[in-house]
């Protein structure tokens, strides 16, 4: 169902590997509006996407560096990679430098939803901005709750506290910035 959402150009609610994240299809811009609507958010902060695989971050980029390949492939921890040259992706996910936010999720329930819908899904906190993001699924308001299409139900009793990914900038020139430990 949520893959079927996700194809209607619907909003999902979702386990991430590191928090629940409000989805849609990263290449449907007026889902991707949706999103900033429910959330209240400013169009110029950045959302990310997550795939599940290297081979298809590949796809919403006109170039890869390097590097890039061996940090998603030796990640012990989530890692979302900030990356020039986005393409094929909704206009509003790409930054006015031309980069996206791109995680190669390795979590079981949210690499198989990438894995059936084939292609990237957004992957945004679910809160309203501004608002702390929630730890757990009974701390998502009802207002998100109620502004998605679909909600999940896998680990909606988890109450484990996940960790936020590190980030990383990767410049096509080599320039490597380190955002989020």
């Amino acid at each position: 169902m949520a893959v079927q959402t996700l194809r209607e150009g619907g909003l999902i609610l979702y386990p991430t590997d590191t928090i629940w994240g409000i989805g849609c299809d990263a290449s449907n811009e007026n889902a991707v509006r949706r999103i900033f609507e429910l959330k209240r958010r400013e169009d110029s902060k950045a959302m990310i996407c997550l795939v599940d695989s290297a081979d298809r971050m590949q796809r919403y980029l006109r170039r890869v560096p390097d590097v890039a390949w061996d940090l998603v492939e030796f990640a012990e921890r989530p890692l979302t990679l900030i990356l020039d040259g986005a393409t094929g992706l909704a206009p509003s996910l790409i930054a006015e430098d031309g980069s996206v936010g791109l995680r190669v999720t390795k979590e079981n329930i949210s690499h198989e939803l990438c894995y059936r819908f084939q292609k990237a899904v957004v992957s945004t906190s679910a809160n309203i901005s501004g608002e702390p993001s929630p730890a757990c699924f009974n701390e998502i308001s009802d207002e998100i709750r109620q502004g998605v299409d679909y909600v999940m139900r896998s680990r909606q009793n988890d109450l484990t506290k996940s960790k936020p990914s590190q980030i990383i900038k990767l410049s096509l020139d080599g320039q490597v910035k380190i955002i989020r430990k």
